[in-house]
C-alpha cells in the first residue's frame, strides 16, 4: 500500500528537494524518513556524508534506516540504476509495498559529466517506474549551477517543499522527449591536441590493438583492458549499424583517455540505450550498455554529420 504524498500513485514517484541550507534539507527528508520507518516501509539514505551524518542525528535513535555510501552508488550512471534496480526488485520481493529513498549525486556530477547524469535523472522514471518507489532528489540550490537546476526541473515530475508541500514541474518533460536532445558535453580537454590515434574503418581488433599501443602505461591494465572491450563494442555498432564515413580517434594523457568513434548515421534509436541493458529495452544490444559500465564517461552526440560515442578512462 502506498503512503504519504505517494499514496494512490502507481509506480514511481519521483521528486527534487532543493535546499539552501542543511537545516532546510532536513526539513523536509527528515519527516519523509520519518514517515517511511512508522509505515514499516524500507526507508533508505543515499546522501553524502555530511548529510547522512546530519539525518542521522535529527531521526530518532534506532530508526530503521538503511544508509548506503552516496559516492559509491552514485559513480557511474548505468551503474547506479542497475544496483537500485536489484535493490527495489529486492524489497519488493520480500513483500514491500512502498520503498523510500533519499539520496545527493556528488559535486563531480555537475561539472563536464552532468550530460550524462541529467540523462540518468531523465531515464528513471522509466526505469523505476515498475517498482513502488518514492524517492527525493537533493540538490543545493545555491551551488548547482543555473543549467544544472533547470534540467533538474525537466527531469523531476514533483518538488517536495517544507512543511509537506509537493508541487509540479511545469517545466517536466517525459524522458522520450528530453533523452531525444539531451544536454551536450563540453569537448574534452584533450582533444584541443592532435589525436595519437585516427583510423578509418578499423576493425575492431585493428582498434583495440591502435588504442592498447596509444594508452599503454598511461592508465592502470584493468583500466586499458576496459577501455579497449567499450572500444571494440563502439566500432562495431559503428560497423554494423552506422553509416560511412566511419573513424577513429584516440587521445592520451597522463593517468586519462578519450576514444570517439564516429559515422554518418543518426546513432541508436532507442532513448535509454546505453542507461539500461539489452532485456529491457526493445531491439537493443548489449554493447553500448557495457560501455556505460566500463568508462568513466560516455556521451552521446548527434549533429548534421553524424553520429560520435566518446569513451573516456581515467586512473
Amino acid at each position: 500500500m502506498r503512503t504519504g504524498a505517494a499514496a494512490g500513485h502507481t509506480g514511481y514517484f519521483h521528486e527534487a528537494v532543493l535546499y539552501s541550507s542543511t537545516d532546510e534539507l532536513l526539513d523536509v527528508v527528515v519527516p519523509f524518513l520519518a514517515g517511511g520507518v512508522a509505515a514499516g516501509e524500507p526507508t533508505v539514505v543515499a546522501l553524502g556524508e555530511e548529510h547522512s551524518a546530519a539525518v542521522r542525528a535529527a531521526l530518532p535513535a534506532g530508526a530503521e534506516v538503511d544508509y548506503l555510501t552516496g559516492g559509491a552508488m552514485y559513480a557511474r550512471p548505468a551503474g547506479a540504476i542497475r544496483a537500485y534496480r536489484r535493490l527495489l526488485a529486492d524489497h519488493v520481493a520480500a513483500g514491500a509495498g512502498q520503498i523510500r529513498i533519499v539520496g545527493e549525486l556528488p559535486a563531480s556530477a555537475f561539472g563536464a559529466r552532468w550530460d550524462w547524469w541529467a540523462r540518468y535523472e531523465s531515464a528513471i522514471n522509466h526505469a523505476y517506474d515498475e517498482y513502488p518507489l518514492w524517492s527525493m532528489c537533493a540538490y543545493d540550490a545555491h551551488a548547482t549551477p543555473a543549467d544544472v537546476l533547470a534540467d533538474v526541473a525537466r527531469t523531476h515530475p514533483t518538488v517536495a517543499m517544507p512543511g509537506g508541500r509537493h508541487v509540479a514541474s511545469h517545466t517536466y518533460v517525459q524522458p522520450t522527449m528530453f533523452l531525444g536532445a539531451p544536454p551536450l558535453a563540453p569537448p574534452d580537454p584533450l582533444e584541443a591536441d592532435r589525436p595519437g590515434v585516427e583510423l578509418t574503418a578499423p576493425t575492431p581488433a585493428t582498434a583495440r590493438r591502435e588504442v592498447a599501443a596509444a594508452v599503454g602505461g598511461r592508465l592502470p591494465a584493468t583500466t586499458v583492458d576496459e577501455l579497449l572491450i567499450a572500444v571494440s563494442e563502439a566500432v562495431s555498432n559503428a560497423l554494423r549499424h552506422g553509416r560511412p564515413p566511419m573513424r577513429l580517434r584516440a587521445w592520451a594523457g597522463d593517468g586519462r583517455a578519450v576514444v570517439a568513434v564516429s559515422d554518418g548515421g543518426d546513432g541508436p534509436t532507442d532513448p535509454f540505450a546505453g542507461l539500461l541493458p539489452a532485456s529491457d529495452r526493445s531491439g537493443g544490444g548489449l554493447g553500448l550498455w557495457l560501455t556505460h559500465q566500463l568508462c568513466d564517461h560516455v556521451t552521446l552526440e548527434r549533429t548534421g554529420e553524424g553520429f560520435t560515442i566518446r569513451l573516456v578512462a581515467e586512473a
